[in-house]
């Protein structure tokens, strides 16, 4: 058997291959170091100033400081929107690991309703997770204190100390004040339209309606901010640099409390409202509408139940009847359609009309009667006004036709928006030829015009659109803007709001002015005037008209019996007014629902208006 060779080892093979195996991991090694080199140059060198701001951005922070809201005064400098600290228990849910089972704790210490939590949930998905959102607001001491003791426990959990809004008279100015609440999805969308949503960082609320919205801009104030320094916790630990925020503009209004009060005291449980202006510039000194309600149960979010209750009620309570309540005018504007004879010389002065107690149309047996069984007699303009003729208006109506009446009727604001400073008007309707084509499809009849002639069948109007007319009427023409607010301020800054004026209604005969005043003033101070008896007794001299709005048709030989129908069918009452007889400080309208006719009804509670305007000396001028 042959024996085995032992290989020899070739040392210089061994070597080459040890060599080229070193120099390969040296070029590795290298290359890790370069690459090494390199990210640290980009970091340190080039990145520098971006990474620089990131670290910044981890141990700095700006925290948005929401300003405070500008407070609202009546014209006597009485408040009626202001701030109140509150207590609020928030939570940020980007520091909450569990927020069901957080929500389940803070259940355990406090009362906090299932709608509470259904809506902070909602909340939660709408917002950025980083933002403070509010659980529960208004807690009381008791409630602050138990949260207090147990914050330790939960984490993200914070009581907040802040202002919010409160309305000290509760309902009585909700329709012109308006309210703020919490701002939604279509706030923010509204917001970033108008290149504003930056300066609402810090705010939760925002105006709603009235002149809590229209006023907005100037109410909310200019937003500040903190730049703090934060531990890795978010636990601030100082105060870099502070910019304060600018407080809101204080807005001080033309509506007086007294007045308002006493509009609230006549109408009781009435549903309806009244306006009353200053004819000179259109400063609107009572605006109320009835019934209303508190606008601070949704200030910090409303309950269901309560909003519905409010939806839901026969008497809509969140209609705004000054602006949006649409009544037939009825004969309150009998004394613009005089004028309006009188200017086309389709009547004069002395033109006397037989009023048997009904009215006829040419080939037509139908009778349209008088409010008055046996009619009137002979009567002229001054009687047909004085006593509410509606023979005379009828008569008046077809000999001028529709165009005319609508074109003419444009010009006093009705179908208009008259221009008041909130948002939430109706324009009511001013019907022509072409508005009833357009919503019937049918042509105009004369049959159409008659109801018409007396503020009835399609004319409808608002009571700031009623007395807006009425100030035209004894300013000659001249048509001011309505307007709550006055004087717009702030620390060291006043400005007087003053409202542009209207297209002047212009006149042939300027005596025609006089005239219609005239009747007015002799409606309120003769025997046969329907508001004779109102005013019988007072102390100073006015002007008006009573108007009597039928709801529901009755038939032609039937008699106006209320007793007989639904409450909700009987007539509305419907007055306009203003005093004093000469040089007029005061215009005013009166509409209330459903409770029979002008001068029983609306009548008294203008003049218990005028009353107290007159006694309590709210007119400085007087």
């Amino acid at each position: 058997m042959l024996k085995k060779r032992i290989a020899m080892q070739d040392i210089a093979a061994e070597t080459r291959l040890f060599n080229s195996r070193a120099l390969v991991a040296m070029l590795v090694v290298c290359s890790l170091f370069s690459i090494i080199l390199l990210n640290m140059y980009n970091l340190q060198v080039r990145s520098y100033q971006d990474y620089q701001i990131r670290s910044e951005g981890n141990r700095i922070k700006v925290l948005p400081m929401a300003p405070n809201r500008g407070l609202i005064t009546d014209r006597n400098g009485i408040l009626l929107a202001e701030n109140r600290p509150v207590f609020s228990l928030e939570l940020v849910p980007e520091q909450i690991s569990d927020i069901n089972s957080t929500l389940a704790q803070l259940a355990e210490l406090i009362v906090i309703s299932a709608e509470q939590q259904d809506d902070f949930l909602q909340q939660v998905r709408q917002q950025r997770r980083f933002n403070s959102i509010a659980l529960k607001e208004r807690l009381d001491e008791e409630e602050v204190a138990i949260i207090s003791v147990n914050l330790h426990r939960l984490p993200g959990v914070t009581v907040e100390a802040r202002l919010t809004r409160h309305y000290p008279f509760g309902d009585l100015f909700t329709h012109a004040l308006g309210y703020i609440g919490k701002i939604n999805t279509d706030d923010l969308r509204r917001l970033d339209e108008q290149e504003r949503l930056p300066n609402y960082a810090a705010s939760r609320e925002i105006g709603k309606l009235g002149l809590e919205r229209y006023y907005e801009e100037q109410l909310h104030g200019t937003m500040g901010f903190q730049e703090v320094e934060v531990n890795n916790r978010g636990r601030v630990i100082r105060v870099l640099r502070s910019v304060p925020a600018r407080s809101g503009q204080n807005i001080r209004l033309s509506l007086d409390v007294g007045l308002q009060l006493t509009a609230q005291q006549t109408l009781q449980q009435k549903r309806g409202a009244i306006v009353a202006m200053d004819p000179r510039d259109g400063a609107v000194l009572a605006f109320y509408s009835n019934p209303s309600y508190d606008p601070n149960l949704f200030v910090h979010g409303i309950s269901s139940s309560n909003y519905n209750a409010l939806l839901h009620s026969p008497d809509r309570p969140l209609i705004n009847r000054a602006t949006q309540g649409i009544y037939p005018p009825a004969s309150t504007i009998k004394p613009h359609l005089a004028l309006l004879g009188l200017e086309t010389n389709t009547v004069k002065p002395d033109t006397k009309i037989w009023d048997p107690g009904f009215f006829t149309l040419p080939n037509s047996d139908h009778r349209f009667r008088d409010w008055k069984r046996g009619g009137h007699g002979w009567v002229d303009v001054y009687s047909a006004v004085v006593e509410s003729c509606d023979i005379y208006f009828y008569d008046l109506g077809i000999k001028l036709g529709i165009d005319r009446i609508s074109d003419y009727m444009r010009q006093f604001g009705f179908g208009e928006r008259t221009g008041i400073d909130i948002h939430e008007e109706a324009s009511a309707n001013m019907p022509s030829r072409g508005w009833k084509r357009a919503r019937f499809n049918q042509p105009w009849y004369p049959g159409d015009t008659v109801p018409l002639s007396i503020g009835q069948s399609f004319w409808t109007a608002t009571p700031i659109q009623l007395a807006l007319s009425t100030a035209v009427i004894i300013n000659k023409g001249m048509m001011p803007t309505p307007h709550m607010a006055a004087e717009l301020s702030s620390e060291n800054s006043s400005e007087l709001i003053q409202p542009k004026l209207k297209p002047s209604v212009s006149v042939i005969d300027e005596k025609n002015w006089d005239i219609i005043a005239d009747t007015m003033v002799r409606t309120v101070g003769t025997l046969k005037g329907t508001a004779h008896n109102a005013f019988r007794t007072a102390s100073y001299t006015s002007g008006g008209k009573t108007g009597t709005a039928q709801i529901v048709a009755i038939a032609q030989d039937a008699k106006y019996d209320a007793d007989s129908l639904d409450e909700r069918h009987r007539d509305n009452a419907m007055y306009i007014g203003y005093a004093p007889a000469v040089n007029p400080t005061i215009v005013f309208a009166v509409a209330v629902e459903n409770t029979g006719g002008g001068s029983s009804t609306a009548a008294p509670i203008g003049r218990q208006l005028l009353d107290y305007y007159f006694s309590a000396g709210v007119n400085a001028d007087e």
